[in-house]
């Protein structure tokens, strides 16, 4: 079982930065693939970042890649998302997710989710 709770989000204005912070509890996260995904109003909950259990491999979206960075500390049970140069169509709620799978694209690939919290990105 684990438990994973969302923080960081807010408003904020196009080209500006936010960092969102992902905290576990129960199982260790060291044994998990860790991803966030995004969605929208009116859309399919769609990928952003993985990284692996080592936190030596990560993997983006092409909607995001230079501009967002994942990162996860094992010893903390957290995991983030550095968002630099956001932009309108950014605006979504984020959700921190965790799974065991070789895939991390998906939705399906995740066993654990957290609630989301809200980005906004004005213009």
């Amino acid at each position: 079982q684990v438990q994973l709770v969302e923080s960081g989000g807010g408003l904020v204005q196009a080209g500006g930065s936010l960092r969102l912070s992902c905290a576990a509890s129960g199982h260790t996260l060291s044994s998990y693939v860790m991803g966030w995904f995004r969605q929208a109003p009116g859309k399919e909950r769609e990928f952003v970042a993985a990284i692996s259990w080592s936190g030596g491999s990560t993997s983006y979206a092409d909607s995001v890649k230079g501009r967002f960075t994942i990162s996860r500390d094992n010893a903390k049970k957290t995991v983030t998302l550095q968002m630099n140069s956001l932009k309108p169509e950014d605006t979504a709620v984020y959700h921190c997710a965790a799974g065991r799978n070789l895939a991390y694209r998906f939705p399906d690939d995740y066993d654990y989710w957290g609630q989301g919290t809200q980005v906004t990105v004005s213009s």
